[in-house]
């Protein structure tokens, strides 16, 4: 039947049709550590990158005595929205996915429409992973989609961390093709015979990665030549690196360097003012998140103010950061809190 495993992905005389072959590889080296009987649930839109993970996984997760399922989430932003997740939903069971849901969410509007989307669609996905006691959630995100992001963070001029990308694995989620490209996952579908939705907010040019997607990255490979999505992906993967490495050095420093009661977060100057800037500002930043400010809207502008008053103190008031937060300095602290005046 169309949509179930295997139903032309066979070429003939058995050979593997290469673009299945790719996908299948992925997953199987992604879930490779999981002991058998884990439970892995696929976030499947329906789309051309979530269907070909799908079906990778019906395949590749039984081989490896895992459980595997589906989870779609319905953000209700479209016409008809219900009976597409449905079909979604059709396909996934009959690539043998068990247990397959379909869960509706309401979208807000903090961090503006697609930010407000992926709140309500992680929300969503880790209330149905704790439901069906799942280790592990899979997301269809590409290397085209890695170099979309790279170049989101390179015009937000956000740093090193915000370069370097999804990462492969973050707690619950997982990404097992961040380093196929789009191209596979389409060839995949085909072949299997899947029937994937074409999402129309993929070419709504109002939002910010369509016009990254349509518009920058075809000019950036009439000028420089093909290769420019694996580079970029490429280079997410060695900025990570570094900005773990990194991370793990401010982690240590904040050990020692920061306070934290009910109300506030204090970071002492005195032993953050000699650090190299690359520690400091990560001690910084990651206290003005502890201290209620949005990692979507806290800004390197933001933190390089607040970096201001420890290397550039001329004896500034405060600065105000997203989400009513202010940082001060006070008494040889920097202090993180609501409102905070003096």
């Amino acid at each position: 039947m169309p949509g179930s495993p295997d139903s032309t992905a066979e070429r003939p005389r058995g050979k593997l049709h290469p673009s299945v072959a790719k996908t299948r590889e992925a997953v199987r080296t992604a879930l490779s550590d999981l002991p058998t009987g884990t439970t892995v649930l696929v976030a499947c839109s329906g789309g051309t990158d979530s269907l070909a993970l799908a079906a990778a996984t019906a395949f590749e997760a039984p081989k490896l005595g895992l459980r595997a399922g589906a989870v779609i989430v319905d953000h209700d932003l479209q016409p008809d929205s219900a009976r597409t997740a449905e079909v979604a939903a059709e396909q996934c069971r009959g690539l043998g996915l068990d247990p397959v849901e379909v869960r509706a969410v309401q979208v807000g509007t903090d961090g503006g429409p697609e930010g407000a989307a992926r709140t309500a669609r992680y929300d969503a996905l880790r209330a149905a992973a704790d439901e069906f006691g799942a280790d592990v959630v899979l997301l269809a995100h590409t290397r085209d989609d890695q170099a979309e992001t790279v170049l989101l963070g390179l015009g937000r001029g956000s740093g090193a961390r915000s370069l370097a990308g999804m990462a492969a694995v973050a707690g619950l989620l997982r990404r097992p093709l961040l380093e196929v490209p789009r191209s596979t996952t389409a060839a995949a579908c085909v072949a299997a015979g899947l029937r994937p939705w074409h999402d129309p907010h993929n070419d709504d040019p109002t939002y910010t990665r369509v016009r990254v997607r349509h518009e920058v990255l075809p000019v950036l490979e009439e000028a420089l030549g093909p290769g420019v999505v694996e580079a970029l992906a490429r280079t997410a993967g060695l900025l990570r690196a570094d900005a773990d490495a990194l991370d793990m050095l401010a982690a240590n420093l904040a050990e020692t360097a920061v306070r934290r009661t009910d109300d506030e977060v204090r970071c002492e100057v005195g032993m953050l003012a000699d650090e190299p800037a690359a520690l400091r500002t990560r001690v910084l930043r990651q206290a003005a998140l502890e201290a209620g400010s949005r990692a979507t809207d806290l800004s390197a502008v933001h933190v390089a103010a607040v970096d201001a008053l420890i290397t550039d103190w001329r004896g500034q008031r405060w600065i105000d950061l997203p989400q009513r937060v202010r940082a001060i300095r006070r008494g040889g602290f920097i202090v993180f809190g609501p409102d905070m005046t003096g």
